[in-house]
């Protein structure tokens, strides 16, 4: 077991150490990129994840190789620098993201989370009240093209539902965007998603939302040897339950019960979204910077 270091640099210091002793514990091993962010979230935003892998990329600390996906977008193998026979490892990893990836882009998981959700709400004498609209009681968002997944209510009280099934955070525009529009239907906002960042969360409780976190992205029951072989070859949250864990529907009746122990402050949450829009844009800026450096260096490869 490794001894506890303590590392001096902030946190992009902190996850580039602590994704360096994790290829030194599994020297011939191949990762990728997503699959780290997700292994480490309990540790790291996914974007500081990401931002030390590009960093130990360049120093060479590890080693990288893109490989076009089938359904387009594509995939950035990772190992350590001393593994020299790499090829059939990177070959069966790719070879799994690649089957997963065209699941997931056939609509099937989208789809999939949807309908645990509905029927998780269901269960619990929820009133569906719309889907995929963006109005509710006479009132339309007209702003953008956004719509909510689900309008639901009970005893007197509105909720809009969004879902996101996948094992990446949802972009952060969008998330801003779903919480104005249920402010302006007058529902309460509800993320039904399988891993939120904490800040985030924060923000849309203190705006009088509520964060469903599954934990788990749902595959189809009729896929779920591909979703055992995913968790048990990359470690990845996946599974394919027939329901909604019943603790997870608890947690939310919990949360309606109690509404005192989370006061709503509309203009704190605010400003917390508008700081979580700073850090993020200047994160992107600090991206883009590294990248122009990679591309004006005759030494990068």
């Amino acid at each position: 077991m490794r001894g506890v270091v303590k590392i001096k640099g902030g946190e992009d210091a902190v996850a580039r150490a602590r994704l360096i002793a994790h290829f030194e514990d599994h020297p011939e091993m191949v990762f990728y990129s997503r699959q780290l962010e997700v292994l480490f979230e309990n540790e790291h935003f996914h974007w500081v994840t990401n931002r030390a892998i590009t960093h130990l990329v360049r120093e060479g600390r590890i080693c990288s190789e893109q490989r076009p996906l089938g359904n387009g977008p594509g995939v950035k193998l990772l190992w350590h620098r001393k593994f020299r026979f790499y090829k059939r490892t990177a070959g069966e990893v790719f070879d799994l993201v690649n089957r997963y990836s065209t699941s997931a882009s056939e609509g099937a998981l989208g789809l999939q989370g949807e309908t645990m959700v509905l029927k998780g709400f269901a269960r619990q004498q929820f009133v569906l009240k719309g889907e995929a609209t963006n109005s509710y009681k006479g009132v339309r968002w007209t702003e953008t093209s956004h719509d909510l997944d689900f309008i639901f209510e009970r005893d007197g009280n509105s909720y809009g539902i969004e879902v996101k099934n996948t094992l990446g955070y949802l972009d952060f525009s969008e998330f801003a965007t779903k919480i104005r529009i249920c402010d302006h239907l007058r529902v309460r906002p509800v993320f039904a998603v399988r891993a939120l960042p904490r800040t985030w969360a924060n923000a849309l409780i203190t705006l009088g939302g509520y964060a469903m976190i599954m934990r788990w992205q749902f595959y189809p029951w009729t896929q779920r040897e591909l979703a055992k072989e995913i968790n048990e070859k990359l470690g990845l949250p996946v599974d394919a339950p027939r329901r909604i864990a019943d603790g997870t529907m608890q947690r939310f009746e919990k949360w309606i019960a109690s509404p005192g122990d989370h006061p709503v402050d509309k203009d704190r949450g605010q400003r917390a979204l508008d700081k979580i829009q700073t850090a993020l844009d200047r994160g992107i800026a600090r991206r883009l910077a590294v990248e122009n450096a990679e591309a004006d260096d005759p030494d990068w490869t």
